[in-house]
């Protein structure tokens, strides 16, 4: 059985519910649950509805946001530090996509989050089991409200989200085509997202160079263990290729003086990870990467007022006690590429769109440029040869925040001065991109 709860609050209701005067996170309805999407394996999901003064939510399409990791927590990162209502310090956000769309967090894959599993073996180990959890979870979210069924539906997302969110978006296809899913599924958008993990590694290098951040001897070292995990990724040795990825960023790190791979303009000294005596590489990653997004004010922040709340959360789950597990359980399927995926998208007539920031690294833009000359979609050809548009910025008047160009059913955005998280680093340029997809604006 679908364990389904939700709630709705007015803002006066939030204030006496919470402590320390801490605020309501919305002027308007959220709803929030749990689905059991296997035996033992349970999906926290959190909407907002969109909230605007000109237009009702059914007049406005619905996002789900994909979080990366594995293991990132949609429902905490994404919704306080990217895109939700409220920022980390619960103050409102002017770039909250919620005034464009009714915004969907779901933490995915199982164990990311609020979401949690009662034994092992009920991890997620690769796409395909994320894929077909995510259907149940969708599947109870538009069946349970059918007032959602007939707006328009986007996926959103980010890094490894974008993987997951290829491959959900394509069993979600067949399943609207077989009629077990009735929902208005408009597109997907991949943001700095791990499609081609050896596109991404391999570029590492030339990317550094040309931005100074590496000199000769540094650009062939960082290319030598690259070339290693390429070969791991042909020979299908994809757990390999996932030790040998570490390595490569090991390796970048110490020849950039460790460089931010989330922005390489940004360097936090706090965020400095390096490998202790004996410590396995799935371990070394998880610092590395996954720790940033359970920073401690935030963790505090979920496991403290936000659980409160919530009010469903078991008391045996803590909010990222169980991202570690989440990550190990997917390190074999971490450098698989699903550039398949996104082809058979586009030959189905899905919308797609790639979006990426200029100052990643981690997924840097040329290394997304990559795969997408590879595509097979009919359309390439036509699309290559288009020229780009710029947008100005909305937050900076006058100066370019991006560039967009698309073609029939793909779009590619080229977001300026942003890193791996483009809504935190440009959130105006963002929230503009968004409706632009989602055909808000012209």
């Amino acid at each position: 059985m679908d364990r389904l709860q939700s709630t709705y609050f007015a803002a006066l209701f939030f204030a006496t519910l919470f402590t320390k005067g801490l605020p309501g996170p919305l002027q308007g309805k959220e709803a929030w649950g749990y689905v059991t999407v296997r035996d033992g394996a349970h999906m926290f999901w959190w909407l907002y509805y969109a909230d605007s003064p000109s237009a009702q939510y059914t007049d406005m399409p619905l996002v789900m946001w994909l979080q990366g990791g594995p293991g990132g927590s949609g429902t905490g990162f994404g919704n306080f530090e990217e895109i939700g209502p409220l920022d980390g310090d619960l103050r409102p956000r002017d770039t909250t996509w919620v005034r464009a769309a009714s915004v969907l967090f779901v933490d995915n894959p199982v164990g990311t989050g609020f979401s949690y599993t009662d034994r092992p073996d009920a991890f997620a180990t690769n796409v395909s089991t994320v894929a077909s959890d995510m259907l149940v979870l969708l599947r109870s979210f538009f069946s349970s409200r059918d007032d959602f069924q007939t707006i328009p539906f986007y996926i959103f997302s980010e890094s490894y989200g974008g993987k997951m969110a290829a491959a959900i978006s394509l069993e979600l296809t067949k399943a609207i085509a077989q009629g077990s899913i009735k929902c208005n599924f408009a597109g997907v958008a991949l943001g700095d997202s791990w499609i081609s993990p050896l596109d991404s590694v391999l570029t590492w290098g030339p990317y550094l160079y040309t931005t100074s951040l590496l000199d000769d001897p540094g650009l062939a070292e960082v290319s030598a263990v690259a070339q290693q995990v390429k070969a791991a990724v042909e020979q299908g040795q994809f757990l390999k290729a996932t030790e040998l990825w570490s390595q490569a960023e090991n390796a970048v790190e110490r020849n950039t003086n460790n460089v931010n791979f989330y922005n390489i303009l940004t360097q936090d000294p706090d965020e400095k990870v390096s490998a202790t005596p004996g410590e396995d590489f799935i371990s070394l990653q998880w610092r590395r990467h996954l720790a940033r997004l359970h920073k401690q004010p935030l963790s505090e922040l979920m496991n403290g007022p936000i659980r409160k709340r919530l009010s469903v959360i078991p008391d045996s789950v803590t909010w990222g006690g169980q991202s570690d597990e989440v990550f190990s359980n997917m390190a074999g399927d971490f450098m698989r590429p699903v550039v398949d995926v996104v082809d058979q998208l586009l030959s189905a007539g899905v919308n797609v769109t790639v979006y990426n920031g200029q100052l990643d690294l981690i997924v840097d833009t040329m290394g997304q440029e990559l795969w997408v000359k590879r595509l097979k979609w009919e359309g390439l050809p036509y699309f290559n040869k288009l020229r780009w548009t710029p947008l100005y910025d909305p937050a900076s008047p006058g100066l370019t925040g991006a560039f967009y160009k698309t073609y029939k059913n793909f779009s590619f955005y080229w977001i300026l001065r942003a890193g791996h998280m483009i809504p935190s680093d440009q959130g105006a340029m963002a929230l503009e991109m968004l409706q632009m997809i989602t055909q808000q604006t012209s």
